[in-house]
């Protein structure tokens, strides 16, 4: 059998394979003389693995009752005990995030190839496929190092993010040409670029909030999303952009008229935050609305805010007027994001679309349309959000098609 792609998915599929059917050969294959790069950029070098808790609603794109059959096939628990077995055991931090305790990423790595290699497995770095071709008994594989033929192959070559890692959309188009059905892909997980009119995100660069973003999509409401935003030169990143940033990428590929808000107190109306500021004028009318606003938000923000409402110069809050109040009320709930674009695929840490989740076979991750192909990882329209969950698709989706392969 031969894998292509000697990233999270197609190691763990290579080592899974071996060590359930030693006697069947496995050749894993990559275009990049140092596999895993990928890995080694995740979670700022430090790689989240996993994460305590994981179910299908983490997940967007193809249907969830598949992905949920998936991620049934290997637990987070098993996961678990697979790193600590070879070599990387995992500590939990905020919102369940699992990480190496040695907190580096070319530990996991390592102890990847480290067991590839003690499993059998036959890695050809540098081996780049460029087709795959149906053929009697299999499929072969065109490579400018000379062809290969296999009686079952796995294409585990990634989406579109991060192309100089090798995950440059090569194996999409080879599933294509296969037969299968492209959802269109949009980079996810990714920065996102605003206006240059926009007043705050220049003036805040790398200042962290705690928001709610929201999408509207021809005006409906299509996500919300609560977590940490990071202004940044650009526009806004952080964990509530990465997650937010598929949904508003989505909705323009659908045709639809897509706007981002901002609420700076979560999980909070207009009516509450009014009736704040009506109780702060009354508890401290001397008080200047930054210095207030201040108590709830970073200073700097608050102070931006204030600023870019014009209501700076204001001398104390016994002097904002009723319509002044209900203006900052208003932005500090729904202030508008005016996105222009992503960074791209060359900064987005998932792709969203790929390969239709309906012509995979979830029991076996085999494909539907090509006889003896399967497919895992990222190459499948599935994309998770911030938090190691993409990282368990890849797991998971490995297990059950190296359940499949090893028969």
């Amino acid at each position: 059998m031969a894998i292509v792609g000697a990233g999270a998915a197609g190691l763990a599929t290579a080592i899974f394979a071996r060590r359930l059917n030693p006697s069947r050969s496995v050749v894993l294959l990559d275009g990049a003389k140092k596999p895993g790069a990928k890995i080694l950029v995740s979670g700022g070098g430090r790689c989240n693995v996993t994460n305590v808790s994981v179910t299908d609603a983490d997940f967007n794109g193809g249907r969830r009752s598949i992905i949920r059959r998936v991620l049934r096939g290997f637990p987070v628990a098993d996961t678990v005990a697979f790193f600590r077995a070879i070599g990387v055991p995992l500590h939990e931090e905020a919102d369940g995030k699992l990480f190496p305790d040695s907190n580096r990423a070319r530990d996991v790595v390592a102890a990847l190839l480290r067991e590839a290699e003690a499993a059998g497995v036959v890695l050809r770095a540098g081996h780049r496929v460029r087709d795959l071709a149906p053929a009697d008994e299999g499929i072969r594989l065109v490579m400018s190092e000379g062809d290969l033929h296999a009686r079952r192959v796995v294409l585990a070559t990634g989406g579109r993010s991060l192309p100089k890692s090798g995950s440059d959309g090569a194996g999409l188009d080879i599933a294509r040409r296969l037969g299968h059905t492209i959802v269109p892909t949009t980079p996810a997980l990714v920065p996102l670029l605003l206006a240059e009119s926009e007043p705050l995100h220049r003036r805040l660069t790398g200042v962290a909030m705690d928001v709610e973003l929201t999408v509207r999509a021809d005006e409906a409401a299509t996500a919300r999303i609560r977590g940490a935003l990071l202004w940044t030169h650009f526009g806004t990143s952080g964990p509530a952009t990465l997650d937010v940033s598929r949904h508003w990428l989505r909705a323009g590929l659908e045709g639809r008229s897509a706007a981002l808000t901002a609420s700076f107190c979560p999980g909070e109306r207009f009516e509450d935050v009014e009736a704040w500021w009506t109780r702060a004028a009354a508890e401290r009318p001397r008080a200047s609305v930054p210095t207030v606003l201040a108590t709830r938000l970073p200073a700097s923000a608050a102070g931006a805010i204030v600023g870019a409402l014009g209501l700076d110069a204001a001398p104390a809050l016994a002097h904002l007027s009723r319509s002044e109040r209900r203006r900052l009320a208003h932005a500090l709930v729904e202030w508008p994001l005016p996105v222009t674009g992503s960074r791209g695929y060359n900064y987005a840490e998932v792709t969203a679309g790929g390969v239709d989740l309906g012509e995979i076979d979830s029991a076996t991750m085999a494909s539907r349309v090509c006889p003896g192909l399967f497919l895992v990882g990222e190459i499948l329209d599935v994309d998770g959000r911030v938090g190691g969950f993409n990282f368990q698709w890849a797991w998971a989706s490995a297990r059950v098609a190296a359940r499949a392969l090893a028969v």
